[in-house]
């Protein structure tokens, strides 16, 4: 039997087995959290919202947003429908946003209500893009001067959740992403919905990370850096309950959401880690719920995999760098 290698596949699955589990989602007014039920329907709205707008197989959409739900939603949604979904960093110089935009030649931009400035200050120059879309906790745009702006919520909510995918082959890109220059302007990669689907289920393998039903994982590593490594991808899929840190998250929050959602499974860089460390040394938080944590990056320090095993009794599993 031929069973095409394709994003939907993942979130139906998600859909049909573990319509009851959490996506916790910290955002600017507060925690937001919702069922894969839930989460599924609103991804096939903003699909609906998406090909309404006239998006078409192959089209590139940008995103600009913090590891929030709707980011999340943007994931499943862009790619599942044909397109490409292009997560662009939101930390790179104003001119290199420019010229990853311009050159992925992204029809729409999904950026987040506190990030409007950035892409407001760059809008001038991109030449292909169509329409922005503001992500935000309420219906209506926020003050702007970016041409064609629309509130997400005010377009998920309008759009009826679409119930059949359009055919996907294995073979077509689903995602790009674009290096930080270290020399150079950035450079871009695309992804085929086959690497990401082969990509998740080794992230989900035991002797690797072991993403599974049982874990809470809190994805500490940006949504637009690399697909924060497949983790959305991989906990939908296993049926994770999935924790967002939000907006400009720093060691009190990671330690509050761990502390508070019970997580297991955590993946960021070094420098994360050693902040939590630090906190640690003033401040008593209860992270005995976690049990491996995925590091990359950077190489880390030898004392810091040794105070993250002895001192939160925590499992250090080194991804890359």
């Amino acid at each position: 039997m031929r069973y095409p290698l394709t994003l939907p596949a993942m979130l139906e699955r998600a859909e049909r087995f573990f319509p009851h589990k959490e996506v916790v989602s910290r955002t600017a007014s507060g925690i937001f959290r919702y069922t894969y039920r839930e989460y599924g329907e609103r991804v096939r709205r903003l699909a609906s919202a998406l090909l309404a707008l006239g998006v078409r197989k192959g089209d590139r959409i940008a995103t600009l947003g913090w590891n929030q739900h709707r980011h999340l939603e943007a994931y499943f949604a862009i790619p599942s429908i044909g397109a490409v979904l292009h997560t662009c960093n939101l930390r790179l110089p104003p001119a290199h946003l420019a010229h990853i935009i311009n050159h992925a030649e992204d029809r729409i931009v999904l950026v987040d209500a506190d990030l409007v400035p950035l892409v407001e200050s760059v809008a001038p120059e991109l030449r292909t893009v169509e329409r922005y879309v503001v992500m935000s906790d309420g219906r209506e745009v926020p003050p702007t001067t970016l041409p064609h702006a629309a509130s997400y919520e005010a377009l998920v909510g309008a759009a009826e959740p679409l119930r059949r995918w359009p055919e996907l082959d294995e073979w077509d890109p689903a995602g790009m992403c674009f290096s930080s220059a270290t020399t150079g302007l950035p450079k871009g990669v695309t992804y085929t919905h086959r690497a990401m689907w082969l990509h998740s289920l080794v992230w989900g393998l035991a002797d690797t990370v072991g993403v599974s039903e049982r874990d809470t994982t809190l994805i500490v590593v940006p949504m637009f850096h690399a697909n924060a490594w497949g983790t959305p991808f991989t906990g939908v899929w296993m049926g994770s309950k999935l924790v967002l840190p939000g907006p400009r998250p720093d060691a009190k929050v990671f330690c509050e959401l761990i502390q508070d959602e019970r997580v297991t499974l955590a993946a960021g860089v070094p420098t994360v880690w050693m902040g939590v460390l630090a906190l640690l040394e003033t401040t008593s938080y209860d992270l005995s719920s976690l049990d491996r944590i995925v590091c990359g990056g950077s190489a880390p320090p030898r004392a810091l995999i040794e105070a993250v095993e002895k001192r939160l009794g925590a499992r250090f599993i080194h991804a890359y760098g």
